[in-house]
């Protein structure tokens, strides 16, 4: 090997060790992607080059090669979420080092009932099943509270997913309560914009969690979620994952329209009333626009100390009832 070949070869050979170390740095460690495959890939791209005149000459592909590498970099970014739990738990939420707390067990009496009618061991005749609205009668009741405390107790669980959903389309609670940017969400997909679900769908820290947000505004919504889209997806989002629970986080049912158009494509609904706020007559008119849901189940949310650890029994005559002791709004 003649002495301008060795130099060659040894300017490769740097040129290659700097180009792994520089891919190094650009990996975000938070976000959980195959950091040695992205190496290979763009180590393979950078060393596909013309050798004149003694002079390394990159390849026009290299640079499309490194833009598709930035490209998916800011797209994993984009779809990814790591929940500050900090926050969260200043706002009295869920979190994992909750897990033997009274909210903790309180949530898993409410979540256990939801669960067996999703996953039961034979035909229970409920269908979409693993579809579950909740909502409330009017604002502020909590039920973004409790559609996320839901989610994120479910998610404890060792052999299913959740996908929660920010259905409050007008005021996208569980974007603003997680930290979500506005983004493209359910509303885009049904306008047809040519989005995939999985392009849309945000994954977060919890490997087993996964967020989809509201998306545009639109004036036209409650057709939108009326729409037969709406229908496919449903129907999509129940059948393609068997394990998956899917928690939608809807507007209440007494200030939109959208709330019982959703509730009609969903297996099971939840209600949040206010304890000692909420009028009975208000509860009443809500479970009355809710009167075709097979499964309608109520948490009494906001509950003052003295009231007793839980209470779990039938609610408002209809079906079953969960009442629980969180106290956070939405």
């Amino acid at each position: 090997m003649s002495i301008i070949e060795k130099a060659l070869e040894k300017a490769k050979e740097n040129q290659i060790a700097e180009q792994t170390n520089l891919v190094k740095q650009d990996l975000n460690p938070e976000i959980p992607i195959n950091s040695e495959e992205l190496i290979q890939e763009k180590m393979a791209a950078n060393q596909r080059s013309d050798v004149v005149d003694g002079n390394i000459i990159s390849d026009s592909r290299i640079v499309e090669k490194q833009q598709s590498y930035v490209e998916r970099q800011q797209e994993r970014t984009r779809n990814y979420l790591a929940i500050n739990w900090t926050s969260m738990q200043e706002k009295g939420m869920l979190t994992p080092e909750m897990a033997r707390s009274q909210m903790a067990e309180e949530y898993r009496i409410i979540k256990r009932p939801l669960l067996m009618n999703a996953f039961p061991d034979g035909d229970n005749g409920i269908e979409h099943a693993n579809l579950i609205l909740v909502t409330s009668s009017v604002p502020g009741e909590g039920k973004t509270f409790t559609a996320a405390n839901l989610a994120l107790s479910i998610a404890m669980e060792r052999d299913k997913w959740v996908l929660l959903v920010d259905a409050d389309v007008a005021k996208p609670s569980v974007s603003k309560l997680l930290g979500i940017k506005p983004q493209a969400g359910l509303i885009d997909m049904l306008i047809g914009s040519g989005l995939r679900l999985s392009d849309m769908l945000i994954k977060t820290d919890i490997p087993n969690f996964s967020i989809l947000p509201a998306g545009a505004l639109h004036q036209h919504s409650t057709e939108l979620l009326a729409s037969d889209a709406m229908k496919r997806l449903a129907k999509e989002l129940s059948e393609r994952y068997t394990d998956r629970i899917v928690i939608f986080d809807s507007p209440p049912l007494l200030a939109a329209t959208q709330a019982p158009v959703l509730a009609n494509l969903v297996g099971q609904v939840v209600l949040v009333v206010e304890a000692e706020v909420t009028p009975q007559y208000i509860v009443q008119e809500s479970i009355a626009k809710l009167e075709s849901c097979k499964v309608l189940g109520c948490v009494l949310n906001k509950v003052k100390k003295g009231f007793g650890f839980t209470y779990y029994g039938l609610g408002y005559g209809y079906g079953y009832g969960y009442y629980g002791q969180a106290k956070k709004v939405d």
